[in-house]
């Protein structure tokens, strides 16, 4: 059975890119009818950021990926969080020592992070900083502190590997530090605790971003020293902005949560996502999560950096917009309004048919959740404003008096009234528009004041005047 992971740290917000790479991995596993599963890696306890668990699996709901096993599902390779698995990690950490592939090192903790803090080409600095003898169990050594355990690396080897997407690469041993393994705290490191974790949980594709390419050899030593086999590895381009630099979190757009008070759609993002790192078969730019997955193998995944476009992005959303049933929209736009909105539940204040006219009206003219609001701030109740100079007063009395004249209150007649007016007074209609509603821009005027009502309009006009 096909088994694919993301393995996201609790940090903060998930980063976009995280959604990237957990799109790749849940569409593999759907279209092969095999697992995806969220394993949450947090032995790194100094960024350990209380409540990111729950903003990431409230994300992943959000976009439709939701994963078949984790710490939420449950599931029998459990548990999915790096931290309740340290009896498991030492474990093996010290089945290696027994080989011969890890031994003890001392390590003073206050020089851990520092630059040159290990030469690689020493294997055991334990006589040369410490007259103690070495830990006999990683329990001993938890206890004693300033003692951690380190991967043996062969002098003069190549490690070579296959990446699926980038052909096979060859590293020399040179190039790989002995890594440390387990921490003096008893936590394991990232590239440990990954190799054992992705064993037992029978991962057979591990799909990540390049930056970890250069790690691979200390994992494929690792799974040659335990004599597993080594899943097939895929390491998908990094996301990059139009200037080529890297999509990172100085930038606002990487933050899921950016992108919810942006008002995208999820569907739109994920169709946005796999663009960026695949090429529909009959190259189309629009297409839904199921066609993906059917469509969808992660041996297609482009190797060159994808440009993350915020213009085509836009443009995606306003076209997913447009194609939805109005009704669903309504929900939308209710929805994000309830979230981010100025006025948290300003749109339950109208009536709901009169809702439905407007966001049909507004449908064609919107690319995000977020645009909606302002373009139709002048349907709402409380809505007023005020004229500044007597010309518009003017107009405002003229429109007045010629509104009232209309019978049959319908957008061409209303529209045969403001040409009028915008002759007699000799402005133009964004003049007008403001005039009427406040606002210099917005929906078109006549279908607007079509839907407010004849009523309304007088009693606006009667207040500025």
């Amino acid at each position: 059975m096909i088994r694919t992971r993301i393995a996201p740290s609790p940090t903060g917000n998930p980063h976009i890119g995280t959604i990237y790479q957990a799109l790749f991995n849940y569409a593999s596993a759907k279209k092969h009818q095999g697992k995806f599963i969220v394993r949450i890696e947090d032995t790194d306890r100094t960024r350990f950021v209380k409540g990111a668990e729950e903003v990431l699996f409230n994300s992943l709901d959000w976009f439709g990926l939701t994963e078949d096993e984790s710490v939420r599902k449950g599931g029998e390779y459990g548990p999915y969080r790096q931290s309740e698995r340290l009896t498991i990690y030492h474990k093996y950490a010290q089945e290696l020592i027994e080989k011969g592939h890890g031994y003890y090192d001392y390590y003073k903790k206050e020089e851990a992070g520092k630059k040159n803090d290990y030469d690689k080409n020493v294997k055991e600095r334990i006589l040369t900083h410490s007259n103690e003898k070495p830990p006999k169990s990683i329990e001993e050594m938890i206890k004693r502190g300033d003692w951690v355990v380190r991967m043996r690396v062969p002098k003069n080897r190549k490690i070579t590997f296959t990446d699926e997407i980038r052909g096979e690469i060859t590293f020399d041993t040179s190039e790989v530090t002995e890594q440390v393994l387990i921490k003096s705290d008893g936590f394991p490191t990232y590239h440990f605790a990954v190799v054992v974790d992705d064993h037992l949980m029978g991962i057979t594709q591990i799909l990540r971003a390049e930056e970890w390419l250069s790690s691979t050899p200390k994992h494929v030593l690792l799974y040659s020293y335990f004599d597993w086999e080594m899943p097939l590895i895929y390491h998908t381009a990094t996301l990059r902005n139009p200037d080529k630099s890297k999509l990172s979190k100085r930038h606002g757009h990487t933050d899921v949560l950016w992108f919810k008070e942006e008002g995208y759609l999820p569907q739109t993002i994920l169709n946005f996502l796999g663009l960026l790192g695949w090429t529909h078969p009959e190259e189309k730019e629009i297409f839904s999560l199921v066609e993906f997955i059917e469509l969808f193998e992660l041996k297609d995944i482009r190797p060159i950096a994808p440009i993350f476009d915020l213009t085509k992005l836009n443009w995606m959303n306003g076209v997913y917009i447009r194609e939805m049933k109005v009704a669903d929209l309504v929900k939308a736009l209710k929805d994000y309004q309830s979230q981010f909105g100025e006025q948290k539940n300003i749109f339950d204040s109208l009536d709901e048919k009169k809702f439905h006219e407007i966001v049909s009206l507004g449908q064609s003219r919107i690319n995000t959740l977020k645009e909606f609001y302002p373009l139709i701030k002048h349907f709402l109740p409380d809505s007023e404003f005020v004229l500044e100079n007597d010309v518009s007063k003017e107009v405002a009395k003229t429109l007045q008096e010629e509104f009232g004249k209309i019978s049959d209150w319908q957008k061409d007649a209303i529209l045969d009234v403001l040409r009028a007016v915008l002759k007699k007074h000799s402005i133009r209609m964004p003049v007008l528009y403001t005039i009427v509603t406040g606002q210099e821009r917005g929906l078109p005027l006549p279908e607007s004041l079509e839907i407010l009502g004849k009523e309304i309009v007088i009693s606006r006009l009667h207040k500025v005047l």
